[in-house]
């Protein structure tokens, strides 16, 4: 007798209900649209910034296969960039490096493409930063 009630003790139950009628429903009309979803927002001067400067260390760093995390707190843009293909020389004889950067905020998703080139002091100053054209 001690088996069968450690068994029913223990053992899980079930509750099925077809009657609906009891459970709250919405429809359209119970939509306010107070809540407006967010729009496709290129990105600020300030989330450049923070692209740029992540650019600039990246490129500094010299490494084929790196990548540089970057974040605006204030706007919640987030991203990386990573340098790609080969350095060259530009007309004036700096060395420069082209890069994609990946922009993030929200639903917005998007790459950017730029390039720089080393100063005379040896930094990385970024000349351009662009949406990426496939």
């Amino acid at each position: 007798m001690t088996m069968i009630l450690i068994g029913l003790g223990t053992g899980g139950c079930s509750f099925s209900r077809n009657d609906t009628s009891a459970y709250a429903k919405a429809d359209d009309s119970d939509l306010t649209g107070s809540i407006a979803r967010p729009k496709d927002a290129p990105p600020t001067e300030t989330d450049l910034a923070f692209a740029r400067n992540a650019a600039s260390d990246v490129l500094s760093k010299g490494d084929r296969d790196s990548s540089q995390h970057w974040e605006n707190p204030e706007t919640g843009a987030r991203g990386s960039v990573t340098p790609i293909a080969q350095s060259y020389a530009a007309e004036d004889g700096r060395k420069c490096r082209d890069f994609l950067a990946s922009y993030v905020n929200g639903a917005t998703e998007s790459w950017l493409q730029g390039a720089g080139c080393q100063s005379t002091r040896g930094r990385w100053e970024i000349h351009t930063l662009k949406p990426w054209r496939s």
